[in-house]
């Protein structure tokens, strides 16, 4: 491992722990030449399936287009960029345990708002509204009653 202050690459590691999802290693090190301190951070590579967009072409998998579409939607809202990427790789392990080689942009758009919806109404409308394409406003009511109908009946099982 190079030294980003001195360019060395004789370092040593000071510490290491596996992060909370347990699927990175942090590793504090120090350059032996400079004597700075630095984090790395090691992640377990898995093979996530291809995305079939809805034009039929294939991409690989994106975590940081899902995290960016989040970002977009939780914009202004209170909630912290960690959860976000809690979102992103609760979906990530789902995909790389399907064993599936490719799976659709619009099964990924759901899980998204699945996640929202249960997180922040407002951010899973601002995201149900670009994911969606609402052609108009009565789409978006539309979208906006049937939550409120679910909340309805959902208070009404409680009672």
């Amino acid at each position: 491992m190079k030294c980003p202050f001195c360019k060395s690459s004789n370092t040593k590691v000071i510490d290491s722990r596996v992060s909370k999802n347990e699927l990175s290693i942090r590793r504090r090190r120090e350059c032996v030449a400079c004597k700075k301190r630095f984090t790395t951070f090691e992640i377990v590579e898995f093979e996530l399936p291809s995305v079939v967009k809805k034009d039929g072409r294939r991409e690989p998998f994106d975590r940081q287009k899902i995290l960016a579409g989040l970002k977009k939607a939780c914009e202004k809202r209170p909630i912290p960029t960690t959860t976000l990427e809690e979102i992103v790789t609760e979906i990530e392990r789902m995909l790389m345990e399907s064993g599936d080689k490719e799976v659709s942009s619009s099964f990924i758009g759901e899980l998204v708002m699945q996640r929202l919806k249960n997180l922040d109404k407002i951010a899973y409308i601002r995201f149900a509204s670009v994911y969606r394409a609402f052609g108009d406003i009565e789409d978006l009511l539309n979208e906006v009653r049937g939550m409120l109908k679910g909340k309805r009946r959902r208070s009404h099982n409680s009672e």
